[in-house]
């Protein structure tokens, strides 16, 4: 059991939207298991800004592990959404990601060496929520992306999957559904009747990163405790 849990050691691991939520927990889990982790947040590059990304990556590398983590909301409803709020969700939650995971992975293809991505996305990829128009819309694209970075990056032995989450009671997400109005109906479609923990989409992330998922590629693993079963 020893060696399975530093299954990571040796590796250069890079989360981004480290500071906290998910992107926290694993960040602190990789570390754990024995990775090198380089955490992104706001305070060392502003996602939107796309040429500040790509320098902001091309100075950590080389990454062999690349969590996309970070992820911004705005609650507007679907006919006051602005394009404002709507450029800027889709530069932070789907351009960014695929400019992150561009610079790690042309790296890892020049260097001939394997390398495992996880992007962090949402079930709103696949439901409609209220008030979550740009949200919605912004992890569809990234999971449309996922799937094109699959089939291209697969000959390069670089794996590629997304984690859908359900609501993560993160601090992002508290904004969403500290309201009981909101958070019961969501609930109520959950078979095992809670939200996730931040913790357990982490451990999701690190399997999909592993040698244990070698061939599991291309795909959207939902960590939402049945709620598409229903």
């Amino acid at each position: 059991m020893t060696g399975m849990v530093r299954e990571f050691a040796g590796k250069r691991a890079l989360v981004t939207g480290a500071a906290k939520g998910i992107g926290f927990e694993t960040a602190r889990l990789l570390a754990e298991r024995g990775a090198d982790v380089i955490a992104f947040d706001r305070s060392v590059v502003d996602l939107a800004d796309a040429e500040a990304t790509r320098a902001a990556v091309r100075e950590v590398l080389p990454i062999d592990l690349l969590v996309n983590c970070a992820g911004t909301v705005e609650l507007e409803p679907f006919l006051d959404t602005s394009v404002e709020t709507f450029d800027h969700t889709m530069a932070v939650n789907t351009r960014a990601p695929l400019l992150v995971a561009q610079e790690v992975a042309r790296d890892l293809v020049q260097r001939g060496s394997p390398g495992a991505i996880v992007n962090v996305s949402s079930l709103a990829a696949a439901v409609g929520i209220r008030d979550h128009a740009a949200y919605c819309a912004s992890k569809a694209g990234l999971d449309a992306i996922t799937r094109v970075m699959a089939v291209e990056l697969g000959p390069h032995r670089i794996r590629v999957n997304s984690v859908n989450p359900v609501v993560t009671m993160t601090p992002m997400a508290e904004k969403a559904w500290s309201d009981p109005a909101k958070s019961g109906p969501m609930l109520a479609r959950i078979p095992l009747g809670r939200f996730a923990e931040p913790a357990e989409v982490a451990a999701t992330i690190a399997f999909l990163l592993s040698d244990a998922a070698g061939m599991i590629h291309g795909i959207c693993v939902t960590v939402d405790g049945g709620f598409s079963a229903g």
